[in-house]
This record gives C-alpha cells, sequence and structure tokens, in this order.
C-alpha cells in the first residue's frame, strides 16, 4: 500500500487548474511523498500523466472513485 502524505481536492476546477494546483502542492512536499489528487475534469486524465513525465514525477496510477478520478503522483527529486 502506498502512503498519501496529502490530497487535493479538485473537483469543479477545470483544466488547466487540477495540474497546478498539484504542482503547487507537490513544491512544499519532499521527495518522494505521494499526493492524491481528486479531479472530474475529463481533460485530467491526459493533462496529470503528461504533467508527471514532464516533471519527473512518478504517475502512479489512477482509479475511478464515484464519479471522479484519484491520481496518484509520487514526487519525483
Amino acid at each position: 500500500m502506498t502512503d498519501i502524505a496529502e490530497t487535493l481536492d479538485a473537483l469543479g476546477l477545470l483544466c488547466p487548474l487540477p495540474v497546478l494546483k498539484a504542482r503547487k502542492r507537490l513544491k512544499a512536499l519532499p521527495d518522494g511523498a505521494v499526493l492524491k489528487v481528486l479531479a472530474d475534469d475529463p481533460a485530467a486524465i491526459v493533462d496529470i500523466p503528461h504533467f508527471c513525465n514532464e516533471a519527473s514525477h512518478g504517475f502512479l496510477g489512477l482509479s475511478e472513485e464515484g464519479g471522479h478520478q484519484s491520481y496518484l503522483i509520487r514526487k519525483g527529486g
């Protein structure tokens, strides 16, 4: 099981806000910490993995949770 350091509620926010808020929240976390992002923006399915790849963060996956998605991101160094 992955220990989640923080959860970011980005429900109701549209592109690019879920990614921008995730970037800001990750800056405050130590390397290796896991951020859980809750989002319902259809573009987040593409945007969040792309952001992780570009910023050298680990994309640990996504799951569906009651009408929204839950993304797990491990902060890279």
